[in-house]
C-alpha cells in the first residue's frame, strides 16, 4: 500500500525523525514504481546487463544516506524524492555502461524540478504492447510495439511523459504536475489527450486498447 503524502501515517513521520525501520518500510512501500520507472526509462543496450532492483537498491543505500537532508527541506513529496534518487542512479549507470555513447543516444532531461532520464520510447512501446494478450504471440506483440512507437515518437515529449508517469508510474496527476512544473488541471488535460492519442490510433487492436485502458494500475486521485 502506498504512503498517502497528502495524510502521512506514523511511518513516514517516524522515518524523517530517524527512525531507520520506519525508513525501511516507507521505502519497501515505493519499491514497486521506482523499479517500474527505472525500466521505462533504462536505455535498452544496457537491459540484460542492468537490473532495475540493483539500481533501486543503492537509491535506497542513498536515500537513507541523506535522509536528515531531505527532512529539513521537504521541498518535493517523498516519494518524487527517492523518484529523483532512483533516476540520479540509473543515469550514473548508463554514463558507467554507455561512456560517450550517451551523447548519440538517450539523454538526460530536467523536468521541473526532478531530473530523470529520459523517457525511452521503445520501453513505453513495449509495455503498452505487453498488454496484449490475444494467442497470436509475440510476433503480433512485436508488431505493435512497432506500430506504438511510431506513435509514440510523433507525440510531444510532455504527453509522453504524461501517459507513462500516469498510466506505469501511478502518479496522481498533482504528482505528474509537480514532475512535469505544470498545473494539475494541466497535467489532467495533457493525459487524457494522449490517451486519446493511442487510442484513436489503436481503435482497430481492441486487445491492446482494453489493455491500455485498464485501471489497475493507476493510484487513485486523492
Amino acid at each position: 500500500m502506498h504512503i498517502d503524502e497528502t495524510n502521512p501515517d506514523d511511518r513516514l513521520q517516524r522515518a524523517l525523525q530517524g527512525d531507520q525501520a520506519a525508513f525501511a518500510e516507507v521505502f519497501e512501500s515505493y519499491r514497486g514504481r521506482l523499479q517500474r520507472m527505472i525500466a521505462l526509462r533504462m536505455d535498452p543496450r544496457v537491459q540484460g546487463r542492468l537490473d532495475p532492483s540493483d539500481v533501486v537498491q543503492e537509491a535506497y543505500v542513498e536515500a537513507a544516506r541523506c535522509l536528515s537532508r531531505y527532512a529539513e527541506q521537504q521541498n518535493v513529496p517523498f516519494y518524487l524524492w527517492l523518484r529523483l534518487l532512483a533516476g540520479q542512479r540509473l543515469a550514473k549507470a548508463h554514463r558507467e555502461h554507455l561512456g560517450a555513447a550517451m551523447r548519440t543516444a538517450q539523454r538526460e532531461v530536467s523536468i521541473a524540478p526532478v531530473a530523470v532520464p529520459d523517457l525511452s520510447t521503445f520501453n513505453l512501446a513495449s509495455h503498452l504492447a505487453g498488454s496484449f494478450t490475444s494467442a497470436s504471440g509475440h510476433v503480433m506483440r512485436d508488431e505493435l510495439r512497432t506500430k506504438v512507437q511510431e506513435i509514440l515518437d510523433q507525440m510531444a515529449p510532455h504527453d509522453r511523459e504524461v501517459l507513462a508517469l500516469r498510466h506505469f508510474e501511478e502518479m496522481t496527476s498533482r504528482e505528474a504536475a509537480i514532475v512535469l512544473g505544470i498545473t494539475e488541471a494541466a497535467a489532467k488535460s495533457r493525459y487524457r489527450r494522449a490517451l486519446s492519442r493511442i487510442t484513436e490510433a489503436l481503435e482497430q487492436t481492441p486487445d491492446l486498447l482494453s489493455g491500455l485502458l485498464s485501471t489497475r494500475n493507476e493510484k487513485p486521485e486523492p
